[in-house]
């Protein structure tokens, strides 16, 4: 994989603004909605949310 360090181009930025504005919507209804919500942390994915199963080990 190739790790440049150029700026971002404006239509870059445009779409992460873009794709940043969508989840977060998409969070805050299903947080409306008493919905839970999978997401990335730590490496790993977690489920966050009043409703969200309990992990059993």
């Amino acid at each position: 994989m190739k790790i440049s360090k150029q700026e971002p181009s404006e239509k870059s930025r445009q779409t992460l603004a873009a794709l940043t504005e969508a989840v977060s919507r998409a969070l805050e209804k299903k947080r409306r909605l008493g919905q839970y919500a999978v997401i990335w942390q730590n490496g790993k994915p977690i489920m966050v949310g009043e409703d969200a199963p309990q992990k059993t080990e």
